[in-house]
């Protein structure tokens, strides 16, 4: 392999090119630069790449090993260490984590007018995906410290048309589970867990996604494992699986996919309008790759993380929380907020002022139920969930990365501690 970074990605154009299979992963720029996918994985996919062929036109994969060739569905594979990985005996890859979610809904058996109960501090797929099954997104407040859902706020807000929760394990940290599972039991709700920033997480030594009746997981390019576009989501239910499977490649029957194999072309029936939401070999091969490198990069996570701790310590900053007991955070988010009271600054302010010292920085989010989509529909205000806009008024992402250098490091502290230190009252 050459030391030229680019070689990597200039090789997998060619090969994609070469077979007329265009240059159309959404992840590679035309400058040739890969987003979130790193040198390792792509190293490793090219080491396969002319197995590729066979999986592009095919559907399926030659896989040398020191015993033998055996024939793999990679997507299959995937899904099959995804499962093995968080402990669940049924994953079905998919194009995204809204898919997953989506999906989660559609296989519930959502009906108009029913009602999902979302936390107010997500990402807007949280809530779109109840509008898109035909339910109402329902906000609940989050709790100030996690900063995920608040289990007494979602209580208050349970009524005869509610049909399930969806909590978010935000930026990695588990939800409050035992609270929710109780209100699920009690009321007979479906639990459907977002865990988009939480592969590696843990609560009482179960997975995110392993606790509730769904679990649903981005691979997106800024998420712990990357493939690109990508989503998995997980279940017991061997029955609701399959389903999800079906639906996720237009209704079709489950061995459509035979049609181009080996066997000859194979009919297939189409049992119910599905949707385009699959997940490609490709994407699957990469995540395949960086799964296996998932714990050791969360170490390096970890180290990040301890070292913002350390130095941020007496900046006129509210810093994340410390794990709960018997819990694993995934570290995907490192999310302090202001202390508006100590600093002459708000929080955009800070975001311009590191963008200026070369630093990027986020927010992870703005209120979800004060955008304006949400106060039109559905009349939310200003004032209806106090602690999700206190939050969104202060916080702010910082880099985090396994791939981020000692001296990257740095930079970010050096930045943050020079506006925050010239800020200061």
């Amino acid at each position: 392999m050459s030391d030229d970074p680019s070689f990597g990605i200039r090789a997998l154009n060619d090969l994609l090119t070469r077979h007329g299979l265009g240059r159309r992963w959404s992840f590679i720029d035309e400058s040739g630069y890969c987003h979130g996918v790193d040198r390792e994985t792509l190293d490793a996919v090219l080491k396969d790449a002319d197995l590729f062929v066979d999986m592009g036109t095919h559907g399926t994969l030659e896989v040398e090993s020191r015993a033998a060739t055996r024939r793999v569905l990679v997507v299959a594979r995937f899904e099959e260490e995804f499962a093995a990985y968080v402990g669940t005996p049924h994953a079905a890859a998919l194009g995204s984590c809204t898919a997953a979610l989506h999906l989660a809904l559609v296989t519930m058996g959502l009906e108009p007018g029913d009602e999902v109960i979302v936390p107010a501090m997500t990402f807007a797929a949280t809530a779109n995906v109840v509008v898109h099954a035909g339910g109402i997104p329902v906000f609940a407040d989050v709790d100030r410290a996690s900063l995920c859902i608040d289990p007494a706020d979602v209580e208050r807000r349970i009524t005869p048309r509610t049909r399930a929760i969806i909590p978010v394990h935000f930026a990695g940290r588990a939800c409050a589970m035992g609270p929710l599972t109780d209100l699920a039991r009690r009321h007979e709700l479906q639990i459907v867990e977002d865990c988009a920033h939480a592969i590696e997480t843990l609560w009482h030594g179960r997975h995110a996604g392993t606790i509730g009746d769904v679990g649903a997981f981005s691979f997106y390019v800024t998420k712990n494992v990357v493939t690109g576009e990508g989503g998995m989501l997980i279940t017991s239910d061997a029955a609701r699986a399959a389903r999800v499977k079906t639906l996720g490649l237009h209704g079709m029957s489950a061995d459509a996919w035979k049609r181009f194999s080996d066997q000859g072309y194979k009919h297939y029936e189409v049992v119910e309008p599905g949707y385009k939401y699959n997940l490609t070999d490709m994407a699957a091969s990469l995540g395949i790759h960086q799964l296996e490198r998932v714990e050791d990069n969360l170490q390096r996570r970890n180290d990040v993380w301890s070292r913002y701790d350390s130095a941020f310590a007496d900046l006129p900053l509210v810093l994340p929380a410390p794990e709960e007991p018997d819990t694993r955070h995934g570290r995907h988010l490192y999310t302090p907020m202001l202390d508006l009271e100590r600093v002459t600054i708000d929080r955009d302010g800070v975001l311009a002022a590191l963008h200026a010292r070369k630093i990027g920085s986020g927010v992870h989010y703005r209120a979800l139920h004060l955008h304006e989509y949400y106060r039109k529909r559905f009349g939310y205000a200003p004032g209806d969930l106090p602690n999700a806009e206190w939050i969104s008024e202060r916080t702010f992402s910082l880099p985090m990365s396994p791939k981020l250098t000692d001296d990257d490091v740095d930079d970010v502290i050096h930045a943050v501690t020079g506006v925050l230190d010239q800020a200061a009252h």
